[in-house]
């Protein structure tokens, strides 16, 4: 089984996002997540779903910034996970990195939900600003296929997108994988983000582990040394790492 990641086209949004709700409604805290951007239960419902699928394209339509990605498994076309990002080129004014809120709730909803994305949103804005990088969304693979390479697949496409782009990728880790990601080289940044118990409707509140992949041009730099002087841009020819110029 071979698996290969190819972006999304307009006929797979729906497909891709069996992926994403699938896979969050398997985690503990997507499906906190989902239950908290889209109450009421229905997210596998026929008529949500087609609304859904309408958004999502109206968006790919205004967009300049992000995208989805599909994993298919090559023996037979399935789609089987996806992966959503921002790819931050364009300098950004601050109006245009406001905060949008949850355009799609209302009222103590849509109060609940903003409560939980805009300390996301803020912690971005303080660790990088107007600076160019990749925001990683979400990473989902169907449960059926989870542990049969599919993760993998779209884990390791991101390692090399990182490195083509030769920007750092940064996302906000659930807990149960922090480990996963650690492993493959991702820094785990001292931040971190507190989600209120009484916001989530859970018994404690939970932490949120905050992760960053430097590109290999960086040359062993860690996050903060590149925050630290100031966002350089990297190039493969100039080693920048503290440990190298000692």
């Amino acid at each position: 089984m071979v698996h290969v990641v190819l972006p999304a086209l307009i006929p797979d949004i729906k497909r891709v996002y069996d992926s994403y709700f699938a896979a969050f409604h398997h985690d503990p805290m997507g499906e906190i997540m989902l239950n908290i951007l889209f109450p009421g239960g229905n997210v596998n419902s026929p008529e949500f779903r087609e609304e859904h699928a309408k958004g999502t394209l109206a968006w790919w339509h205004q967009s300049d910034s992000q995208y989805t990605y599909k994993c298919v498994d090559t023996d037979n076309g399935n789609i089987v996970g996806m992966g959503l990002i921002d790819v931050i080129l364009r300098r950004r004014s601050v109006e245009e990195r406001a905060f949008q809120g949850v355009p799609w709730l209302q009222g103590e909803a849509k109060e609940r939900a903003e409560k939980v994305l805009k300390p996301l949103h803020d912690m971005r804005e303080q660790l990088f600003g107007d600076q160019q990088y990749i925001y990683a969304h979400v990473i989902g693979v169907l449960p059926e296929h989870q542990g049969k390479q599919a993760g993998a697949a779209l884990a390791g496409w991101g390692l090399s997108f990182v490195d083509y782009t030769n920007l750092p990728m940064y996302f906000e880790a659930s807990p149960s994988s922090v480990g996963l990601y650690e492993k493959l080289g991702y820094e785990r940044l001292k931040e971190t983000i507190v989600h209120k118990a009484e916001t989530l409707g859970t018994a404690t509140d939970i932490s949120v582990p905050l992760m960053v992949k430097m590109p290999k041009s960086a040359g062993g730099m860690s996050f903060y040394e590149w925050k630290e002087k100031g966002y350089p841009k990297f190039n493969a020819a100039t080693p920048v790492s503290k440990k190298q110029k000692l």
